[in-house]
């Protein structure tokens, strides 16, 4: 009985890892092309908000809390230096209400 259920672990066990590390391969693919994704989108949004802004030239108080959170977030996930420039750009706008 001992040997059979070493010959089981034997099999089994390599298959179940196996299907494991396939599994946690997929769900990082995943994961990695929804940051990506979610990635582009914030850098669409704050660049429209910036040539909305600076044509319009002014920005509004929430308008500029909600561009610093996104590009927190677009920070975060690996977004390059390209929307620092703009966002050093909004920060120098005038704040009305």
């Amino acid at each position: 009985m001992k040997e059979l259920l070493l010959e089981t672990y034997t099999i089994i066990l390599p298959i179940l890892l196996g299907y494991i590390v396939w599994l946690l391969k997929r769900q990082k693919r995943d994961r990695d092309a929804n940051s990506k994704g979610t990635m582009l989108l914030l850098r669409v949004q704050l660049i429209e908000y910036h040539e909305e802004w600076m044509e319009r030239g002014y920005v509004t108080k929430h308008g500029i809390q909600n561009f610093i959170e996104m590009y927190e977030a677009y920070h975060s996930l690996g977004g390059n230096g390209m929307v620092t420039h703009l966002l050093e750009e909004v920060e120098e706008l005038p704040i009305k209400n």
